[in-house]
């Protein structure tokens, strides 16, 4: 089959490989769609993935066509999406529930063959069955709704009318800005570079889109501010606009170098909590059930769908920060 490769860090292309083989407890999904993530970016310079080669591609979707011998519950023919999150289930993070903080945390598409590719393995467990009203290539949404999903969670003490503001307007944040407003939030305000972007927000009804937070008239700063960008200026930018009382998620996904200063006595004297958010954790069925019931537009979100021999233009289109989500279809 064929599947894109990342051989070392900077190096990508699409090749043949194996066809894969389900194990006992696992499917084999012939992929519709897969989505890239900066996730992706990171394994390209040599971050997160712990060896290489490795077929990238954790957030796709697509039908099952082989089956182990104990699966149950799924056949031939169905349609999935499919959290790539494996865990050992056995340390001491997962027996506390925390399992995306796993000692020894996998993902396909990370640490194991993922889904830019023709076909690719996933424990059956891990597979959602779609309904028919959902495309299937679309559902590759579903793993980034899910973290989304999971960092609300971690925002679980956000009160009714709270104030947000949101860095970056990619897909993430954007994401998190379809979720603020179904959480109580009384406004929802995003910061971007990209003019783009902002106009999509601005089209997903945030409350103000600007390129820089000093052009937003909130003094007292925001209940709740969320970086989705892991870029280390808008952090450290981000970190100084939370109000008293007030709670910063760091959302996005940094470079293991990039670092930013806090105040602690400013932290301590305002009552400021800062906070991160891991992947996904007991959120991907919720995100299933979120999107079937149309809290993402997939016309909106999804800009680009490239066939899988372009997975190394569609890697450049991403890092270039254009469109918003990009799947490769195989």
């Amino acid at each position: 089959m064929k599947a894109a490769v990342i051989s070392a860090p900077g190096r990508v292309e699409v090749t043949t490989v194996d066809d894969p083989a389900p194990g006992p407890r696992e499917v084999v999904v012939d992929v519709a769609g897969c989505g890239l993530c900066g996730t992706d970016l990171h394994i390209l310079q040599g971050e997160f993935a712990p060896t290489l080669p490795v077929v990238p591609g954790h957030e796709f979707a697509g039908t099952v066509v082989a089956a182990g011998g104990e699966v149950t519950g799924l056949a031939e023919g169905d349609r999935v999406a499919v959290d790539p999150s494996l865990y050992c289930y056995a340390c001491h993070y997962c027996r506390i529930g925390r399992n995306n903080l796993c000692e020894r945390w996998a993902a396909i598409g990370v640490t194991t063959a993922g889904g830019a590719a023709e076909f690719a393995v996933a424990p059956a467990a891990n597979c959602v069955k779609l309904p028919e009203h959902v495309r299937t290539e679309d559902a590759a949404l579903i793993e980034p709704l899910s973290c989304a999903v999971r960092g609300y969670d971690i925002l679980r003490s956000q009160q009714l009318g709270t104030h947000v503001l949101i860095y970056g307007s990619g897909t993430m944040g954007l994401m998190m800005l379809e979720l603020a407003k179904r959480t109580g939030a009384a406004g929802v305000d995003i910061v971007d570079v990209n003019p783009q972007r902002l106009a999509t927000a601005r089209q997903l009804g945030c409350g103000n889109a600007a390129g820089s937070a000093d052009e937003l008239d909130r003094p007292r700063g925001w209940d709740v501010v969320i970086d989705a960008t892991g870029n280390e200026r808008a952090i450290q930018d981000a970190l100084g606009r939370v109000g008293k009382g007030g709670t910063f998620l760091q959302f996005g996904v940094s470079d293991y170098a990039a670092r930013a200063v806090i105040e602690p006595y400013r932290i301590y004297n305002q009552e400021i909590t800062i906070t991160g958010s891991m992947a996904v954790l007991h959120s991907y069925e919720r995100a299933a059930e979120l999107f079937a019931a149309g809290v993402l537009d997939p016309g909106v979100f999804i800009s680009d769908r490239l066939p899988l021999d372009q997975y190394a233009k569609a890697l450049d289109r991403f890092k270039a920060g254009r469109g918003r989500k990009i799947l490769v279809m195989p």
